[in-house]
């Protein structure tokens, strides 16, 4: 197998646009194929178009927590999206601090964070379409404006406030209005501490923030985005 074909890091946002402008309209497979990158079951594989994008762009974190592209300070989300453009999925956002949760402020919060700039860039996810045949669409540079940030400081403040009191195991994926916290990892591997009412350490599954799709197509249809 060749090496991934590999791109520089962007050296502004101007740039990284331009770049994610010129993925608009072109399908999965040829994209691929510039890069060397073998397709992939996304049964098995479930972010590979996600890394796809990454190596085409020239993002530089890989799985580490800093935003995929650091110099810039943006972080890259691909949205699955049907033939109307509508996101299929939610779309994780970082996994949860569950130890020290109940001591972060919104302002200081992982969510915050990673969501302060974000590329989202649209992929057609109709199963009836062969991985290769599916086209990215239009690429958007976001960042959320001021009743955008506050829902989403009112989701964290609910759920720090809940892991804060040990309430995690109260935590349902229907909190939330705009942020879901949910499981990530199911095996017994993958467990990790958290802290029950009483203060003491307990063993649960690592939970993550998702921003659920209603949240991510109200940003996509008032951009004007389509596939």
């Amino acid at each position: 197998m060749l090496p991934f074909v590999l791109v520089s890091p962007p050296g502004s946002e101007e740039e990284l646009a331009e770049r994610a402008r010129r993925l608009a309209g072109r399908t999965v497979g040829v994209v691929a194929a510039q890069h060397s990158v073998p397709l992939a079951d996304l049964r098995r594989s479930k972010g590979w178009v996600g890394r796809l994008v990454e190596i085409a762009l020239g993002a530089t974190a890989a799985s580490r927590a800093a935003p995929d592209f650091e110099a810039l300070g943006v972080e890259m989300k691909t949205v699955p999206v049907s033939a109307a453009g509508a996101p299929r999925e939610s779309t994780f956002v970082c996994a949860a601090p569950l130890e020290t949760m109940g001591e972060i402020g919104w302002e200081a919060s992982p969510v915050r964070k990673k969501l302060a700039r974000v590329l989202w860039v649209p992929v057609e996810a109709d199963k009836a379409l062969p991985l290769a045949e599916r086209r990215f669409g239009v690429p958007l540079l976001w960042s959320p404006g001021p009743e955008e940030e506050e829902a989403l400081r009112r989701d964290w403040d609910e759920f720090s406030e809940r892991v804060g009191r040990g309430r995690v195991e109260d935590i349902t994926a229907h909190m939330g209005r705009h942020l879901q916290l949910r499981p990530k990892g199911a095996s017994a591997s993958s467990v990790r501490w958290g802290i029950d009412e009483d203060g003491n350490a307990i063993r649960t599954l690592p939970l993550a923030f998702y921003l659920r799709a209603s949240f991510v197509r109200a940003i996509l249809e008032r951009s004007f985005v389509q596939p």
